[in-house]
């Protein structure tokens, strides 16, 4: 299966960092199924570093491999458990069980604010569910481990070209 990471720069072998901020899914190598929004991605990295240039990095990942030899968690739903793994995780108090690789939804700049409302107590877990399920959640996966990073081959990367007006 092709996936997609959208970047500043071309990553033809991707690695495991030590990351400063709290991501949905922790510390981990992030892709997408979604060209699109690797692309959106790669916009953002770029506006935010100020250097490099907005690149989509595209992969093939052995999928029958993974799930054959890789602790996997996947959230099928925006729903209870996802929530509360993201919020732990952006928190930087997840605890729980260690995956090799973890695939759901995106909380991304459409989405945060409503996780924002409900870190901040202005959300019930209820009020917060309802409204992702309005939202259009993109996929995301998350490889945490070098086994899971094994199974991932860089297939090329290119220019994300866009228009200095682009909001994303």
């Amino acid at each position: 299966m092709f996936l997609y990471h959208g970047s500043n720069v071309t990553v033809e072998k991707p690695q495991l960092v030590i990351q400063t901020r709290g991501l949905d899914f922790g510390p981990g190598f992030y892709l997408t199924t979604n060209e699109e929004q690797a692309q959106r991605f790669s916009r953002i990295v770029f506006k935010r570093k100020q250097t490099g240039v907005a690149t989509v990095n595209v992969y093939n990942f052995n999928m029958p491999a993974a799930e054959k030899t890789l602790s996997i968690r996947k959230f099928l739903y925006a729903d209870t458990e996802w929530l509360g793994f993201v919020t732990e995780n952006r928190l930087k108090t997840y605890s729980g069980s260690s995956y090799d690789m973890i695939i759901g939804a995106v909380a991304n700049d459409t989405v945060m604010p409503t996780i924002q409302l409900f870190l901040n107590g202005f959300l019930n877990e209820e009020a917060a569910l309802i409204t992702l399920k309005a939202s259009k959640l993109v996929d995301q996966i998350c490889l945490k481990t070098d086994k899971a990073l094994s199974l991932l081959s860089f297939c090329g990367a290119y220019i994300n070209n866009y228009q200095d007006n682009d909001n994303g």
